[in-house]
């Protein structure tokens, strides 16, 4: 069951009732090394450019607003804010952007940028352009999926490092770090890249892997499953060849046909035969071929084709209606962000340990930066955010909440720490089977990709980059330039307006509107300090009826709220308090169906009535919330 709720399980009222255990198939798409902010910063309605809770640094400088320090860097300037790639203009600067790396991602260098939270030091560890971001225009259809169903964006990777931890994790549930649930030496600790047989060195780093990949459960469990792959990729490749099960499976097992077999030459007309027939397996991993996985100098421009492709297939196929699709990034690829992840107490086990290294001390694994999620289903349609902490170990978990609802045993791993398990979303919350919306977005078509005179891809990477991806990391070709000295944060922060519905746990981040019955919680600003509540609007738009939580805590679902008008604290009755000392705590929390009750200190929750009056009574009436961000 949910850790938050346990409705969204149990089989809705309509004629159309659905529940997890009739969903019949559950895709998952991994790209690679992009973070959130890096794509959604300027998105309406997520935690980006508009994030009311920034963190500030101990040197008065929020993440945001004066971020990245360049001592070292250039003396052009002190502090580089986040910047728009293509702030020069033109299409050879676009080009430009596409083809552009951050810098270093793997285990020190992440570490260090995140520098204990204080997340600081992107362009002295990374590279200056780390800070950089796209808008809706450089990524079109990103923006488009996005707004057509359910983004996350609280969601991280797993581990701060590289490619093959967070995927050997995605797929096991674990990089064995020591004091976890695998004994040492069995594969790791896995930290960084290492594609062959044998250690870095002692217990770090080691192939092949010998704990159970998580596919081994489910053909143990009798599931239905399979990878789809066109060719082996170092760096998207399954991931299952450096199992040890698999590298001993026998060519005619069923670890081997599922797991380990190529689509071929010809790309993915095997999963596109699968969905177009209704005959995908009940889980399918998806592996994007190397000039489409979204890995620079590999382009979104690309990518995006290539995922249109898998998700066209699949919400045109007959079997839609029982579908959910998982897309996700394996790690920020040295792309900053301004969001700390949640990071367990000193000493958790399975999560702390001894850098081997000797460079970082006793230190966490992760979770690492922040990437994007999107939730592709019926049951997650129509522009919304998804607001629950969560990382690559919430694939698995939802796997494990999907499969136990159709029936199966056996489909727990038992390899992941509990931590995780505790403090990490299992992604049920995203999806609202009490209201399906079975219709069929309209996404963009994206451009086909380059191909070359055989008729292979090769996309922007050969035919326009042409280079080696560390070249493109380097600082000079394939950066137009760099805004110092010339920021401010009315240029450089900038978001789009609007609005998306919230589901999920609340976290801190969002401007927030409550609305029931026709009505919104508000603050007329009047003198009175008193709030109340007035008529909704179609966007959610009414200043006054936006506000702002503060976790009492760093996690759970307790809050003080302040006004998004002048910064006042909802305090005793329906008054308003300048100090937060008279703020009164409030639980805002997640009942399911897209809905949440404010509860008091005292018990009493506050509602709305259809008369528009508000009162404080031992039995809630539901809010729907919506994350707003506006310019005004």
């Amino acid at each position: 069951m949910s850790k938050y709720i346990v409705s969204l399980l149990v089989l809705a009222s309509s004629a159309n009732a659905v529940g997890l255990g009739d969903v019949k198939h559950v895709i998952m798409l991994m790209m690679e090394n992009r973070s959130f902010q890096h794509y959604f910063g300027t998105m309406s309605g997520v935690r980006g450019f508009a994030d009311p809770n920034v963190q500030v640094n101990a040197d008065g400088r929020s993440l945001i607003g004066a971020h990245t320090d360049l001592t070292g860097v250039t003396p052009e300037a002190e502090w580089l804010l986040p910047y728009w790639l293509n702030y020069l203009g033109g299409e050879e600067n676009f080009n430009k952007s596409k083809c552009l790396c951050a810098g270093a991602n793997n285990w020190i260098p992440t570490q260090q940028a995140l520098q204990g939270g204080v997340m600081n030091k992107w362009a002295q560890i990374d590279k200056p352009q780390a800070w950089g971001y796209f808008k809706r225009q450089d990524i079109p259809w990103h923006f488009a999926l996005a707004e057509s169903y359910t983004v996350a964006d609280a969601y991280h990777a797993v581990i701060t490092s590289n490619t093959d931890p967070n995927r050997w994790f995605w797929q096991s549930g674990t990089i064995n770090v020591p004091g976890g649930k695998q004994a040492l030496g069995s594969g790791g600790v896995i930290l960084d890249n290492n594609q062959a047989n044998g250690c870095v060195t002692k217990n770090l780093d080691c192939l092949p892997l010998q704990w159970p990949a998580y596919a081994q459960y489910l053909d143990e469990a009798g599931v239905d499953w399979r990878s789809f792959q066109e060719s082996y990729n170092w760096a998207t490749n399954s991931g299952l060849f450096y199992f040890e099960a698999f590298q001993q499976a026998a060519v005619n097992s069923s670890l081997y046909e599922r797991g380990l077999a190529f689509d071929g030459e010809n790309g993915f007309d095997s999963f596109k035969a699968a969905a177009a027939a209704g005959t995908l397996p009940e889980v399918s991993w998806v592996f994007p071929p190397g000039a489409l996985q979204e890995h620079p100098p590999n382009t979104p421009k690309d990518a995006s084709w290539f995922m249109n492709e898998i998700v066209s297939a699949a919400i045109n196929g007959p079997n839609y209606n029982e579908t959910i699709i998982l897309i996700n990034y394996d790690e920020a690829g040295g792309w900053g962000d301004a969001v700390k992840p949640l990071v367990s107490p000193y000493g958790t086990a399975g999560e702390w340990f001894e850098d081997p290294y000797g460079k970082l001390g006793y230190t966490f694994s992760g979770p690492g930066i922040r990437v994007p999620l999107w939730i592709v289903s019926p049951f997650s349609r129509g522009g919304k955010v998804f607001t629950e902490r969560a990382d690559h170990s919430s694939i698995l978990q939802f796997l494990e909440e999907y499969l136990t609802a159709r029936g199966y045993n056996g489909v727990n791993t038992t390899q992941m720490s509990d931590w995780r398990r505790d403090h990490m979303s299992n992604l049920v919350n995203a999806v609202n089977f009490e209201n399906p919306d079975y219709s069929i977005p309209v996404l963009p078509e994206p451009a086909a990709p380059i191909t070359n005179s055989a008729g292979q891809i090769i996309g922007m990477y050969s035919g326009f980059c042409n280079v080696e991806w560390t070249d493109s990391c380097s600082g000079s070709q394939y950066v137009s330039g760099f805004p110092y000295g010339n920021q401010t944060e009315a240029d450089s922060l900038i978001y789009e307006n609007g609005f998306k519905g919230v589901r999920g746990a609340i976290n801190e981040g969002h401007y927030l509107v409550f609305e029931a019955n026709g009505y919104a919680l508000s603050n007329p600003s009047d003198g009175t300090k008193q709030f109340g509540a007035t008529k909704a609007t179609a966007a959610h738009d009414a200043k006054a009826q936006r506000w702002v939580i503060h976790g009492v805590a760093e996690e759970g679902a307790a809050f003080k709220i302040t006004s998004a008008v002048d910064g006042l604290y909802i305090s005793q009755h329906s008054s308003l308090s300048v100090s937060v000392s008279g703020a009164e705590v409030y639980n805002v929390v997640y009942i399911g169906n897209s809905q949440y009750t404010l509860q008091k200190e005292n018990g009493r929750y506050l509602n709305i009535a259809a008369d528009e009056t508000i009162s404080f009574a031992s039995k809630p009436v539901p809010y729907s919330v919506y994350s707003v961000t506006y310019n005004y």
